[in-house]
């Protein structure tokens, strides 16, 4: 079969297309043909060798977690999927299973292949609804998961305002349209050229990150402080600004790491929470295939590429500022 593979540490320009054994299904897996991939920051901090230290990545590597496909074959033991149902989820690499949901976890062989295999008993992998394409579905897969646990978490109310930094990125996107669906008045960053979509999503401000103090912006036009801060994007010994934002008894949550400390938002009247769900505590993959179904929930596709630029996609991702998701189609 045909994989990306990355043979040692490094940016993405030393991944290429290479031909390693297709993967087969053992005792509780799948083996799934993948038909689209959408690429994540994991993706290339594992093979760039940002936790090396911590982390001893096995080469071969074939990167990628978000997928969608069908079941090629079924491993001994598996009752809820047949060969020829159509998938879709989040796997992360073997390595990364001390991150993983202890007693159900979603593992994968990288997914920017041909073929891969996966856990079947997992809360993040489902049947893809026939409504939503293989893009849709690879694209919603780790950021409509993440979209519904911020929800979950964040508990908005009507009226509440809520500042969502990052907000042009694969998760922003999808989580703006049921964030103002629930009646929250939504302050969003982004860049310039990405106000007019953030606005059709439902911001009902737009700040420019690249021309503004965000902090100072909201402060200005929000003087009594926001309720909530969803950050999508700023690491955690960056949150002291985004904390100056919230009211008092506001509660900022974020998705980035390393995991935040307790005074990460520099003063003690409010909370700050890690959302990271692996184990699908606050929202699965069926969640987001049935909000996707119902057309409640979509992911912003930035660029699709096709499965022989599979390279192009990894170093574009890495280099350029990315709005929605990039996608690899292999079909």
């Amino acid at each position: 079969m045909t994989a990306v593979i990355a043979r040692d540490y490094g940016p993405p320009e030393q991944f290429a297309l290479a031909e390693p054994p297709i993967p087969h299904a053992g005792p509780g897996q799948l083996q799934v043909r993948v038909a689209a991939a959408s690429l994540n920051p994991a993706d290339l901090v594992l093979p760039g060798g940002d936790f090396r230290d911590t982390l001893e990545l096995p080469f071969p590597h074939v990167p990628g977690n978000n997928f969608a496909g069908t079941v090629t074959e079924v491993g001994p033991g598996v009752t809820g999927y047949a060969v020829g149902d159509e998938v879709f989820g989040l796997a992360l690499p073997r390595v990364l299973r001390p991150m993983a949901d202890p007693a159900r976890p979603s593992l994968g062989t990288g997914m920017l292949a041909r073929y891969a295999v996966v856990e079947a008993d997992t809360p993040l992998i489902a049947h893809r609804p026939s409504a939503v394409s293989t893009t849709q579905a690879a694209a919603l897969a780790t950021a409509g998961l993440t979209a519904l646990a911020l929800l979950a978490q964040a508990e908005v109310l009507p009226g509440e305002r809520v500042l969502v930094v990052g907000a042009g990125g694969g998760v922003g996107t999808t989580l703006l349209p049921p964030l103002a669906a629930a009646g929250a008045h939504v302050i969003a960053t982004g860049t310039a050229e990405e106000t007019a979509l953030l606005r059709r999503l439902g911001a009902a401000e737009v700040i420019d990150y690249r021309h503004a103090d965000v902090p100072a912006a909201v402060r200005a036009s929000h003087p009594d402080g926001v309720d909530a801060v969803l950050n999508l994007a700023l690491p955690s010994d960056r949150l002291t600004g985004l904390g100056s934002t919230l009211r008092g008894g506001g509660r900022l949550l974020t998705i980035t790491f390393p995991p935040p400390g307790e005074d990460a938002a520099g003063r003690p009247d409010v909370t700050v929470t890690l959302v990271l769900d692996m184990a699908g505590r606050l929202a699965t993959m069926r969640d987001v295939a049935e909000e996707a179904a119902a057309g409640r929930l979509r992911a912003t596709v930035g660029r699709s590429y096709p499965f022989a630029e599979a390279v192009a996609a990894c170093t574009d991702f890495a280099r350029r500022h990315t709005t929605g998701k990039l996608v690899v189609t292999l079909d």
